[in-house]
């Protein structure tokens, strides 16, 4: 049944796809009921949190979140004004959250709370005396839910700003059981044995890899994760604050290491060019939709991924699994990103969402519906809905400090977190061109070295 490759990649292809099956992630037991407690019941279950009555009270959130995901956030701000009579209205950001609170700050009209994406960015905001400190219960919710690390990641100089809401394990690689089945692939523990399998796919008739290459952040993601195995979390910490510079030759390995993959024939969906037409969404539909949509057999980004597995009509577990991040060197990568809500008004309603947001009974809210994972220890991993996501949370939590958080969203937003500049449209072109290593790196020490000096 093998045969040729070459001959029989079409019917390979056909065979393959087939197989994909049209059941949705099981969300049974999610949002609705209201009988449950700490081990992952309903919203509206009694809880330690204590928040104050606002009646009449406005609060206006921003994110960068749509679709699927602004829909279960809209949930947790739903219990929130069940709870206290607040009034809470959700406004869009789009991809850009730092240029869009600007211009409301400038404008003299910011919302009271912004779920920031990157610690660059909340850096920035303190330094311009845009964020409100955490006031007591923030800090007493935090410091009973949350480990050190997560804390610090909130804090800048000292003050408490920013509650860890919605974080990511970003070092996870999600795959399509029937093709790795009809390929005879295995999950990869080593980036050789990655590479090795990916060959082995391609062989049957599926493209391996399918990769976002239109937004720019999945490829940060990409590079840090082999980075961080690569060069170690010492030459990690020290290229994310720019004490050494893009042109060092850690970066020079890492770009040759992803090279291997982006620049290897057939390995990628649609090729370089293909891939920088192809949204993050789409990227993991399209590993995971049935038939002649189907175009590769892996993709790789966090434990958000499996929102859009959903939206595949894949299960998880079933249609759908994952691995971690192949090790490139001694150990495997564990990279973390996140959001992190601020105030930007420092108002008695923005101070007790925040409280919320920082308990487990926020958390569970949209741990139940999927697509989710917390940094809060306190919330019962019982309240995941699948065996999956309950693994992925209880790694995470349980790792303590033992992570790293993403490298560009360390970085001031103008180098790690705008749409076509800095990291994201340097590794946009890399990925056109992954032999222009060299080149690559000029363009990133030039445009980083512009962004911290600022």
């Amino acid at each position: 049944m093998r045969g040729s490759p070459r001959t029989a990649r079409r019917t390979r292809t056909a065979l393959a796809l087939a197989a994909v099956g049209a059941l949705a992630l099981t969300t049974a037991g999610c949002g609705g009921d209201d009988d449950g407690g700490a081990q992952g019941g309903g919203p509206s279950a009694p809880t330690a949190v204590s928040l104050p009555r606002l009646d009449g009270q406005k609060v206006q959130v921003t994110a960068v979140w749509t679709g699927s995901e602004q829909e279960k956030f809209t949930k947790v701000l739903d219990e929130f004004e069940r709870r206290t009579g607040a009034t809470v209205s959700f406004v869009p950001s789009g991809d850009d959250i730092s240029g869009f609170v600007g211009s409301k700050i400038a404008g003299g009209n910011p919302p009271d709370i912004a779920m920031l994406q990157q610690v660059g960015v909340l850096q920035e905001f303190a330094d311009k005396g845009w964020l409100k400190p955490a006031d007591d219960a923030v800090r007493k919710e935090l410091g009973e839910n949350y480990s050190p690390g997560w804390q610090g990641l909130g804090a800048y100089r000292g003050t408490q700003y920013g509650v860890y809401f919605k974080v990511s394990n970003k070092s996870l690689v999600w795959y399509n059981t029937d093709a790795f089945d009809y390929a005879g692939a295995k999950e990869p523990k080593t980036w050789r044995e990655f590479l090795d399998q990916a060959s082995l796919i391609s062989d049957s008739g599926v493209t391996p890899v399918s990769v976002g290459g239109a937004d720019g952040w999945t490829l940060t993601d990409w590079f840090e994760n082999v980075y961080l195995s690569q060069a170690g979390p010492e030459k990690y910490d020290q290229l994310a604050q720019h004490k050494i510079k893009w042109t060092d030759p850690s970066v020079t390995q890492a770009l040759t290491t992803l090279a291997e993959l982006w620049g290897g024939r057939g390995m990628v969906a649609g090729g370089g060019s293909g891939a920088l037409q192809t949204e993050f969404p789409e990227s993991v539909t399209q590993t995971f939709a049935k038939g002649d949509r189907l175009k590769a057999a892996m993709v790789f980004e966090g434990d958000f991924a499996a929102t859009n597995i959903t939206d595949a009509r894949a299960e998880l577990g079933k249609e759908a699994n994952v691995f971690s991040f192949p090790a490139v060197g001694d150990t495997a990568p564990v990279v973390t990103g996140g959001d992190v809500a601020v105030a930007l008004r420092n108002t008695r309603a923005s101070q007790a969402l925040l409280t919320f947001l920082a308990s487990p009974d926020a958390a569970r809210i949209w741990a139940q519906q999927g697509g989710f994972v917390s940094a809060n220890k306190s919330l019962d991993i019982s309240a995941y809905p699948d065996p999956v996501f309950r693994e992925i949370a209880r790694t995470l939590v349980t790792a303590g400090d033992n992570f790293r958080f993403d490298m560009s969203d360390q970085a001031p937003a103008a180098f790690g977190g705008k749409p076509g500049q800095g990291e994201w449209k340097a590794l946009q072109d890399f990925l056109k061109n992954p032999r222009n290593i060299r080149g690559t790196q000029r363009a990133l020490e030039r445009d980083a070295a512009a962004a911290y000096k600022n």
